[in-house]
């Protein structure tokens, strides 16, 4: 079993690398995620509010995006995972 957490509820939006980013706890270090937004298909943000769309849909998602990033965390240790859409699958 794995010692992820996410206490946390912050996450941001990076425009530059199109993903979301949250971070998860083992014990006291923190580990960076981001999901790609190719994961929110479905979100079809219009100019000028891509980041508050693809937050919502985040929010909207959270539980299963915390269940892939400890699935993903669970394969192994790096120093960041990016979650895409084969993760979710």
């Amino acid at each position: 079993m794995t010692a992820l957490s996410f206490p946390n509820r912050s996450r941001s939006y990076d425009a530059a690398g199109q993903r979301v980013r949250f971070i998860g706890y083992d014990g006291l270090f923190q580990v960076p995620f981001f999901v790609d937004i190719d994961v929110f298909a479905r979100v079809s943000p219009t100019p000028g509010s891509a980041e508050d769309d693809y937050l919502a849909a985040f929010d909207a998602a959270r539980v299963s995006i915390q269940g892939a990033a400890i699935k993903a965390y669970s394969h192994g240790r790096k120093t960041m995972y990016v979650l895409t859409a084969t993760d979710f699958r």
